[in-house]
Formats: structure tokens, sequence, C-alpha cells
């Protein structure tokens, strides 16, 4: 029997023969994507729109679901083979639209990048007052992969990749409330749930799927100069997570920890297209191999920082994943039913 994830039972990394300063080309190289369908969500800016360049140069045909239309059109420009839609995660009717189209199209759906996300934003709701980035970075993912899972399945080998963050490491997913209606709201570790989620769902949708050749993936890009992830940032908050000193002058270490753009694509591309994870899913990457495991005993910092690295054990729990994918379908009332 094939071994599942649970608890990171597979979280070693394989020699991958890539590293942090890897770039996204350099991982796809000799790696032939004719004929294959791949949708990345947030494929118009920062890292997502380097992993649509390069899907597209080794021959997919890269759909990128946006919310501005206008300025997707300007950031693909001269692009080929790729085809712009427009998706807001955040609202239910737009992700439903996007897939019904899709589906329509009667095309298989080989990869599915879901690199769209949020970071920083004061406490904000959905239509269905669901805390904004749990909304966006999660049930989002979860909407549109549900939604999208026919196309998945008649793939004959398909992969879903879930940008997830470090952040993770700032909070469990919490159960009890996750809109933060009886807790106060900090927006780190709002992000933090959500990324926790992001990885308990591609854990247990791998193990559901893989029957289907359909394998999952949870990532960690890496800390990255030059997106647009931080455009709601305050100073404090940066101060708080450890990226600026008490005077506003970036760390040196942080600085020297950061990626650039075709380097914080990489480890996403490399998930979505490596042969060395064929026969291996529901792993959490980051630098462009599977990650180390970093037990709840041994995490003596509860702030993420750009330099730290590995995946929490409570994001891999077997127990958690199950409860979430539950939870979730009640939440949302949309019944993800992997057959």
């Amino acid at each position: 029997m094939e071994k599942n994830n649970y608890q990171g039972a597979l979280q070693h990394p394989l020699g991958s023969g890539f590293c942090a300063t890897s770039t996204a080309t350099e991982v796809i190289k000799g790696i032939d994507l004719t004929g294959k369908i791949a949708i990345v969500t947030g494929g118009n800016a920062g890292i997502g729109l380097e992993t649509t360049k390069v899907l597209a140069a080794a021959g997919a045909t890269v759909i990128v679901p946006a919310r501005d239309i206008e300025k997707a059109k300007k950031n693909l420009k001269g692009i080929q083979k790729v085809e712009i839609e427009t998706m807001d995660l955040a609202r239910p009717e737009t992700i439903d639209a996007f897939a019904d189209k899709f589906l329509a199209s009667g095309r298989p759906l080989h990869i599915l990048i879901n690199n769209a996300g949020i970071m920083w934003v004061p406490l904000q709701r959905d239509s269905r007052g669901f805390e904004s980035q749990l909304s966006t970075n999660y049930f989002g993912q979860f909407h549109l992969v549900a939604r999208l899972w026919p196309a998945l399945k008649n793939a004959n080998g398909a992969r879903v990749v879930n940008v997830s963050s470090l952040g993770h490491h700032m909070a469990p997913f919490n159960f009890e409330d996750p809109n933060f209606q009886h807790r106060e709201y900090q927006t780190l570790i709002g992000y933090g749930q959500s990324k926790t989620a992001s990885n308990l769902f591609a854990l247990e949708l791998d193990n559901r799927a893989k029957a289907h050749q359909v394998r999952a993936y949870s990532l960690h890009p890496g800390s990255i100069a030059g997106t647009e992830l931080a455009r709601d940032a305050d100073m404090e908050l940066f101060k708080q997570m450890g990226f600026f000193d008490e005077t506003g002058n970036i760390c040196p270490d942080i600085l020297a920890s950061l990626k650039n753009i075709p380097q914080g694509a990489a480890t996403s591309v490399w998930a979505a297209t490596s042969p060395l994870l064929n026969n291996i899913g529901g792993v959490y990457c980051e630098d462009t191999d599977i990650a180390e495991l970093i037990s709840e005993d041994s995490a003596i910092q509860t702030v993420a920082k750009p330099h730290q690295s590995g995946v929490m054990e409570y994001s891999l729990d077997e127990n958690s994943a199950k409860k979430l994918w539950d939870l979730t379908e009640q939440m949302t009332g949309i019944k993800f039913n992997v057959n």
C-alpha cells in the first residue's frame, strides 16, 4: 500500500539537485509540457506571473483567472498560449462561473497551481462573514479544486499545488473560532492559520485523490523581494516579523535571505512538474525539495522568520486534515466527494 504523509511521514528531502537559488527556468529544463493544460491563480503578478511564463514556455496552455482583467492583460501581454478569465477567490459565485466555463470546454486539467493569496490585511470579511485571509487563501482553494475535480480526474495524471508559506508557523488552525468572532484579530495569526489550512488541505486531498492519479502538494516559495503581497503591511508588522530593526532598516540576514522572483517561482514549478514526485504526494516543499519536519516540541519560536525553514507537524496532522475537510464542507456548503 502506498504511503501517505500523515504526521509528516514522508517529509524527507529527496536530494533534488536544486537549491534556494535555483530558478523556475532551471528546474523545468528538459520537461516538455506540450498538450498540457494548466491553471495558475494569481498568475498575472509576482511569482505567479513568472510561473505562468515558465509553464507556457515549456509548451503548456496556461489559464490565468484574475480579479483585474485589464491588469492581467497588461502584465501577460505578448506571452503565447495564455488565456485570461475572471475570478475572485473571495467571491464564490465567480469561482463557480469560472469552473463552469472551463468544464464546458471539455478539456482535462493537468496542473492547478493555487498561487493567489493575500496577507497583512486588516480584519475584513467576505459576503458569508468569513475572515478575508481564510476566505481567499484557503476556502477559495478548496472551492476551486472541488469544482474542477472532474477535469483533474480526466487528465489521467494531474497535480494540485498549493502555494502556502513559512507563515504557517505562526498559527495552527483554530477550529473553535476560525473567523475571529470571539477572539482578538491579529492579521499574522489569521494569515498563519490560513496557510496551515492550505497545508492540511493538500495533505488530505492527496490521500483521497491519488487513486485517480491526482497528487497534491503545498510549499513555501521563500521570502521574495518585489512582489505585491506586502502592499497592505505597515512597518510595525515588519518589525514584529523581525524583517526590520527598530530604526526601520532591513536586517542584514533578512536581506541576504530574500529570493528574487525567478527563484521564488522555482518551488511551485518543481512541485508541478518534477518527475521525482511522480510517486509521492501530500508533502510540503521548500527550496525546490521536500522540507524537513518540525515537531511542536522542537519549535521554540512563535514568529516565523525568513531564514527559518521546515514544516510544522500540526499542519500535517491526519485528524486535523480530516476534521478541516468536514468543517469546510459544512461552512461553505460545498460537498467535495473525491470519487
